[in-house]
């Protein structure tokens, strides 16, 4: 494999940026380790034909000899507590496959719970492949090394750091190939049996299933069974087979059985005693009452998914143009749910040219309030204005939600404050997108993304519910512009004349933030 990539005269700006936890991990895990000097690439490797036998393998033959062999069933897991039910609910019903890709995977509580479901599903027989993006690995070498030593566990890192210790060592390689370092794997994924799938904006952390005290995310994930998961696995070996992407095998850390045993323990009690996990089963189980139940209610439709893929020295990236090619099949309605939106001068051509085809256009995006990356906010404010003048119904998400207790934190939990971090859209309650692509430049020229197209008016219907909720002014902040043609935010209890926050220290960051480089958030 050959590190040293040549980019794209799409990431030309030669500043890197990251969110914030990922910046801080950066800057504290210091595992002592590196990659090989001479990097060995792996035989290439390739999804499982479909599962024959064990739960799913049942359920996909019946729906697909219903339906069609193109066909899937799907559902919109938009609630906290589903999305972790029901990625516990296919890992535990897994007999021969189980691939996970994810850009942050954080070893929290349903991280550990997640991992150790993992290892679990290896240890009975199924084949496990993990792709991680390598943001938040550093630290962490030791347990990938041994992850990887386990029988049936394949573990494999997107663009990773080939200086891997000390703070210094990091620091002189970010300064020398940041433009690489600053393409990222924004993909989550994850695929059972080749039968079912989970496709959507959730990383594998606390604040994305609804379990931290601090602030959670309102997400939006799309579970699948039948022709779906096939296609996945299709952009999972894309991946898996990468010049991007190296196996753990390269690691300079040599497995550790002892201490392979003492991780194991911590994970395991980790995942015994964590409180937030109360309302989920701790240990693997039989679900075939739920599964069949759930395949009954599930919402049949065709689907494409569509993803940015690798070459060896750059990044194809056609997800925007995808998603805007989506977009403009609308001719009655098109509805958009965005966390991160920046704005270009064609988006907002684009979204005029939809309202004056008769195309009732609402979206909606975090709040300044509800941010948890300030600096998007700064870079989306200028916009406000034109895109409502564009014909844009534009909202933005509330701090304090009304739907935070039932939706978004799953109790114990009381988190302090809610963000939106779905990515979600429904054309003419017919097509239904959902995925990690935010729309933002970040999204659109420098990490990896993805996301499904599915053709289902019933699913259409779900989801377009999901973000009519979401617009109330329960919910959500209605922007608009008053009789002056000034800005005003408008929910079910009051009016305001400036965008709302949660103290003044947001809006100082705000301030700063505007002048940061646009093009890289």
């Amino acid at each position: 494999m050959r590190l040293a990539l040549t980019p794209t005269s799409l990431r030309r700006c030669r500043i890197l940026f990251f969110c914030s936890i990922g910046f801080l991990t950066l800057l504290v895990g210091c595992s002592g380790a590196s990659l090989k000097d001479d990097i060995s690439t792996s035989l290439p490797g390739y999804a499982l034909p479909p599962a024959q036998e064990g739960l799913l393998a049942e359920l996909g033959r019946e729906l697909q000899a219903r339906h069609g062999e193109a066909t899937s069933g799907f559902r919109i897991l938009d609630d906290s507590r589903s999305s972790l039910y029901w990625r516990l609910a296919l890992i535990d019903s897994a007999v021969s496959s189980l691939d996970i890709q994810t850009y942050l995977w954080y070893p929290d509580a349903s991280g550990n719970l997640l991992l150790e479901r993992a290892v679990l599903a290896a240890q009975r027989g199924v084949r496990v492949r993990l792709i991680v993006d390598d943001l938040l690995l550093q630290g962490h070498d030791q347990l990938i090394a041994n992850l990887e030593a386990q029988p049936n566990i394949e573990f494999r890192i997107f663009n990773p750091w080939t200086d891997r210790g000390s703070l210094v060592e990091r620091a002189a390689q970010l300064l020398v190939e940041m433009e690489r370092l600053n393409t990222r794997m924004h993909d989550k994924l994850l695929i059972v049996d080749g039968r079912a799938v989970i496709i959507g904006g959730r990383n594998i952390g606390d604040h994305y299933f609804g379990l931290n005290d601090v602030y959670n995310f309102h997400d939006t994930d799309l579970l699948g069974l039948g022709h779906i998961a096939e296609q996945a696995g299709g952009m999972f070996d894309s991946f898996w087979n990468s010049d991007w992407v190296v196996s753990a095998q390269n690691l300079t850390v040599s497995p550790d059985p002892e201490v392979a045993r003492e991780q194991w323990q911590a994970v395991r009690d980790s995942s015994a005693n964590a409180p937030q996990l109360a309302q989920f089963p701790r240990q693997p189980r039989d679900w075939s009452q739920e599964m069949r139940a759930q395949a009954a209610q599930l919402r049949i439709g065709t689907s494409e998914l569509i993803y940015d893929t690798t070459a060896t020295d750059s990044i194809d990236q056609t997800l925007i143009s995808s998603m805007f090619n989506l977009f403009g099949r609308a001719r009655r309605e098109l509805l958009v749910m965005n966390a991160y939106i920046i704005p270009s001068r064609r988006a907002i051509e684009f979204m005029s040219e939809l309202d004056q085809r008769g195309v009732d256009v609402r979206m909606l995006t975090n709040s300044l309030a509800s941010h948890d990356v300030p600096a998007v906010n700064s870079h989306y404010e200028p916009w406000r204005d034109e895109l409502i003048g564009a014909g844009v119904d534009l909202y933005e998400f509330r701090a304090h939600p009304a739907i935070q207790s039932s939706v978004i934190d799953v109790p114990p939990a009381q988190a302090e404050f809610s963000g939106l971090h779905s990515k979600t859209a429904v054309v003419d309650r017919r097509y239904v997108f959902v995925g990690s692509m935010n729309l933002d430049p970040r999204s659109a020229k420098i990490n990896t993304e993805m996301g499904a197209i599915v053709d289902s008016p019933g699913l259409a219907e779900d989801m377009a519910a999901v973000i009519e909720r979401d617009m109330s002014g329960e919910n959500a902040w209605h922007v608009t512009l008053d009789d002056s043609g000034d800005l005003q935010w408008r929910n079910s209890e009051e009016t305001r004349d400036s965008q709302p926050a949660r103290d003044g220290l947001q809006r100082v960051m705000n301030v700063i933030m505007k002048l940061g480089p646009r093009d890289q958030y």
